[in-house]
């Protein structure tokens, strides 16, 4: 697991998991407890790839070991979409002097339901499966709530899932 390193690298990644029904993955954030999200974090390095800072983050946080047998790596879908946004306040303090907003790169991450969950527990304290519209209610982060809420519109049983 990473320790915050600093300063924080204004450019993270947002990974929606989800099983082939549509219920969404939530975990409560130890340090802000009620603030419940999907997976997020920031790149190590400005070089990183998205695809490997969604992977790990998702190993960090859960546990999922994308590219494993249960979840392929073709499971983890770049859903094409950018958010930008102005960091709180509270948390600029991570970031360089005058860095005030962060580039949030989507990812979707289909599961199935039965996945174990091992939680980072300096991370996050809890985990809930919800329906999908449930899940977006739930979300602290507005841009967390858009994504989950694209799924409506996309195909939610990827291939590895069918068969």
């Amino acid at each position: 697991m990473n320790e915050q390193a600093f300063p924080k690298i204004p450019q993270s990644v947002l990974v929606v998991i989800y099983t082939p029904q549509r219920e969404v993955l939530l975990i409560e954030r130890a340090k802000q407890p009620g603030f419940w999200q999907s997976v997020t974090g920031s790149k190590d390095h400005l070089d990183e790839p998205w695809v490997d800072t969604a992977i790990r983050e998702v190993w960090e946080e859960t546990g999922i070991q994308v590219g494993s047998d249960q979840v392929p790596r073709s499971a983890l879908q770049d859903w094409g979409v950018e958010n930008v946004y102005e960091i709180y306040p509270v948390w600029r303090h991570r970031y360089a002097p005058g860095v005030t907003h962060n580039t949030e790169h989507v990812f979707g991450l289909c599961v199935p339901r039965d996945i174990p969950i091992t939680l980072a527990p300096r991370e996050h304290i809890a985990h809930v499966w919800l329906p999908w519209q449930e899940a977006a209610d739930r979300c602290f982060s507005p841009s967390n709530a858009e994504a989950i809420l694209q799924l409506s519109q996309r195909d939610a049983t990827p291939a590895h899932l069918l068969s």
